[in-house]
């Protein structure tokens, strides 16, 4: 590896992290009192998959430890946001489904969030958001690849 490549290779990385850290932050900031993106992100996957899914599926979803799903599932239950129940199939084996407080849970997420999201594309313009996606995208699938 060149200099070059390396140089610019840690400035890439360095660049989505600082990037991520101050997203995470402002997210936080905006988002319902008590939940946290970890929560915002179990709800918002179970909306869109539009189906009940294991806690291990979750966790494999999310790249987090099923100790770390379990706990953030615990928190949701208690919140009244997810339903856990026994596989029918396999007795060893739990089942998380988003309830209806969950939901509407997660459309106030959507609804704190959407202005702060909207007015960062707008800033960047479509257009280079757009091109910058495909970037991120690759980035993403060849990290989940190893």
């Amino acid at each position: 590896m060149t200099d070059d490549t390396n140089a610019l290779a840690v400035t890439l990385f360095s660049e989505i992290l600082t990037a991520d850290q101050l997203l995470r932050n402002r997210l936080s900031r905006v988002l319902p009192k008590g939940m946290e993106i970890s929560h915002f992100s179990v709800l918002n996957h179970l909306v869109f998959v539009g189906d009940e899914r294991s806690p291990a599926q979750l966790a494999n979803t999310f790249h987090v430890t099923r100790g770390a799903m379990t706990n953030t599932l615990a928190k949701l239950e208690w919140a009244g946001y997810i339903h856990i129940r026994p596989d029918w199939d396999d007795a060893r084996r739990k089942m998380v489904a988003i309830s209806p407080a969950g939901r509407r849970a997660r459309d106030q997420a959507i609804s704190s969030i959407a202005p702060l999201i909207n007015q960062v594309v707008g800033e960047l313009g479509l257009e280079r958001v757009r091109s910058t996606l495909p970037v991120l995208r690759d980035l993403r699938l060849q990290l989940e690849g190893e």
